[in-house]
């Protein structure tokens, strides 16, 4: 079994920035708000044994398949994000966001019955203590369903990458990503599923598929994750996919593919970690934007990887710019 480690250098970084820059990602999936309320601990409710917060400051922020899409524009990209928000001001604060960021919200459905999905963090001294969920995992009527597979079949003829951005919240039931990704194919479009536990084994015909180290062992009912090629080969025809982007947090990332080559290591450089939120996204949002110019997947993982340290080194979920990239690479030069 032949292992080998995949590196980037200024160039490369620079070609695959440079080619994504002509190119339109098209991002499926579960949109949603993040809402940041941070302040200071000082004391104990006197009602309970909780902290007291002393709230200093509120933001809100992209988050899901909202945040791969400013992630995509971030680097110079063009991006339509297929979604469904609900009636309510959340809705438009996201839909406000979008823009902000440069990202197309004229496909995002819009149902009444359904409320915008929000995920409010309660930080204090720069750690989470508290997380509040405000959501629907329901699968959607077929009213809804109709008009985001119609708006995505439509999005997909003049894009260059698919991205399934699956959360749970029901957007990607199992039909439309099965339409998608045989389409997607049909048309010679490469796709990247980003997948969460219930829909795991549902998204055959995926060109890469990149759980992490956590929701692969949650799927196949592991305590621990089987990190091999001996392990790993016979899960790719489980999956139905091409290739398999498994990343191993601190670790890296593990590549391996069905058209051989052995396994692929892209090793992580140490950096502190301040805050995961938004690296799984940086590394969809990255490696789309890098499969635009059709490069070897190993070096678009190896950007992505690179980007995934500098999220990680930064509070919430902020999407990565071409400069920082840039600076990043230089600074590892």
């Amino acid at each position: 079994m032949a292992v080998h480690q995949a590196f980037l250098d200024m160039t490369q970084g620079r070609e695959l920035l440079d080619a994504a820059g002509d190119g339109n990602v098209l991002v499926v999936g579960d949109a949603m708000l993040d809402r940041y309320i941070t302040g200071s601990v000082e004391r104990i409710s006197p009602e309970a044994p909780v902290p007291v917060l002393h709230v200093e400051a509120e933001s809100t922020a992209l988050g899901g398949a909202a945040n791969v899409a400013a992630g995509v524009v971030a680097l110079g990209a063009r991006c339509r994000l297929v979604a469904t928000i609900g009636d309510d001001a959340a809705g438009r604060s996201l839909q406000d966001l979008l823009g902000s960021h440069g990202v197309e919200a004229e496909d995002l459905v819009l149902d009444p019955e359904r409320p915008t999905t929000q995920k409010t963090r309660i930080i204090a001294r720069h750690q989470q203590v508290l997380r509040v969920d405000r959501e629907t995992v329901a699968p959607p009527g077929s009213g809804l369903s109709s008009a985001l597979r119609e708006r995505a079949l439509e999005a997909l003829e003049s894009a260059d990458v698919l991205v399934l951005e699956d959360y749970d919240k029901g957007v990607l039931s199992p039909d439309l990503p099965a339409v998608l990704l045989t389409e997607a194919r049909r048309r010679g479009i490469p796709s990247i599923v980003d997948p969460k536990l219930r829909h795991f084994f549902d998204f055959k015909g995926a060109y890469v598929f990149k759980p992490n180290v956590r929701e692969l062992a949650a799927a196949l009912g592991l305590e621990r994750a089987p990190r091999s090629e001996e392990d790993l080969l016979p899960l790719l025809d489980r999956l139905g996919c091409d290739n398999l982007l498994l990343t191993l947090g601190e670790e890296g990332m593990l590549l391996l593919s069905r058209d051989g080559g052995g396994e692929c290591r892209i090793p992580s450089r140490a950096r502190e970690v301040f805050d995961v939120t938004g690296a799984g996204d940086t590394v969809i949002a990255v490696l789309a934007a890098a499969l635009i110019g059709r490069p070897e997947l190993a070096m678009a993982a190896a950007l992505a990887n690179v980007a995934a340290g500098i999220e990680v080194s930064r509070l919430g979920a902020v999407p990565v710019t071409r400069d920082e990239l840039l600076e990043e690479l230089a600074r590892r030069a």
